[in-house]
């Protein structure tokens, strides 16, 4: 077999059972982050890459902007632990012929990203190579907290979410077709959503206030697109958890409108594909850790501030399973390097 013929997650399943552990290891590999005994207490660390023209295309995409992405796709995975990610080490690939001008605006946009969280930029590496390439990890601190895991969810709980869906798949349509963010062409809804590709803007601050305030259960950050995501909580839980795109209005009303701009023979269907599956949204999934609290009516749960309810976990189900509106899901689309 090739590397094409596998996904991500298959090709993990061969690596990772030879790799040995560090000693008293609390999160293995497997979740946003692996966590780490540390001598003041745990700590989560994870990495992550981008590409040039896999990831990012320079026509596209100011330095800023892939600086700004490299730390908040990082910084989100830090968040989904619960962990306040509080260091970062960057080393990157350049190009002899890259202009310094586009390296000095990368800079700032990985320091604008950082200081929102009061996230240092504290080392790492360069070397010389064909495209721009970055490799980001991440340190966080887990504030004496337990993680938050994908593994966590439990029955009756609701599937909540926070941040965006489809903003980015819609947003990178709109540049493959060749609109920009100054295009006097679309109206401001559109060029928001351009700019939500080119820079995601995970709610750090409100998904690590739900950790600190102990009500999550299970919980990750979404960059692979919802139902992919979604499917790993399934699986990683042992659950049945279905979603429910009545809940999913107002993500749909925001993309339609890039679906009949772009002419897509059935607007409606295009649009619950790139909510659904879309992916480098960056918001965040988990489930609420008390299924069912009666503060203003039978039945209907309080949610942390910023979330909102996009279906339930039904219940067990061994090896996982996903449905939406009840129906088994067939068919993840996403974000998969290696496979559809």
């Amino acid at each position: 077999m090739l590397v094409r013929e596998l996904t991500e997650d298959d090709l993990l399943s061969i690596i990772v059972p030879h790799l040995p552990q560090a000693r008293g290891i609390i999160v293995p590999s497997g979740d946003d982050c692996a966590v780490i005994p540390a001598p003041d207490g745990r700590m989560a660390v994870s990495t992550d890459m981008l590409v040039e023209d896999i990831h990012f295309r320079r026509t596209w995409s100011t330095g800023a902007d892939v600086g700004w992405r490299a730390a908040m796709q990082n910084l989100a995975d830090c968040v989904a632990m619960g962990a306040h990610p509080t260091s970062v080490v960057v080393s990157m690939e350049l190009p002899a012929n890259l202009n310094i001008v586009w390296l000095d605006s990368f800079a700032r946009g990985l320091a604008d990203a950082c200081r929102s969280m009061e996230t240092g930029v504290d080392g790492g590496d360069l070397v010389g190579g064909q495209k721009v390439t970055i490799s980001v990890t991440v340190l966080g601190n887990l504030e004496g907290r337990e993680p938050r895991l994908r593994s966590a969810a439990q029955p009756g709980e609701p599937l909540i979410h926070c941040g965006v869906l489809g903003h980015g798949a819609a947003g990178m349509a709109l540049l493959e077709r060749g609109y920009t963010r100054e295009a006097s062409l679309l109206p401001a809804a559109e060029t928001v959503l351009i700019d939500d590709f080119l820079r995601p803007k995970p709610p750090l601050l409100q998904a690590l206030d739900a950790c600190r305030s102990g009500r999550i259960g299970a919980f990750m950050d979404v960059s692979d697109g919802l139902l992919r995501d979604a499917n790993r909580i399934a699986k990683a839980s042992d659950m049945w958890i279905d979603v429910e795109s009545e809940r999913l209005a107002e993500d749909l009303h925001a993309v339609t409108a890039v679906a009949r701009r772009l002419g897509m023979s059935d607007p409606w269907e295009w649009a619950l594909k790139a909510v659904l599956t879309g992916g480098e949204d960056h918001g965040f999934l988990g489930t609420l850790h008390v299924p069912v609290e009666r503060a203003w009516g039978i039945g209907t749960p309080t949610l942390p501030k910023g979330f909102r309810q996009i279906g339930t976990v039904v219940g067990h189900h061994s090896g996982g399973r996903l449905t939406a509106d009840g129906k088994d899901v067939r068919g993840l689309g996403g974000w998969d390097h290696f496979k559809a």
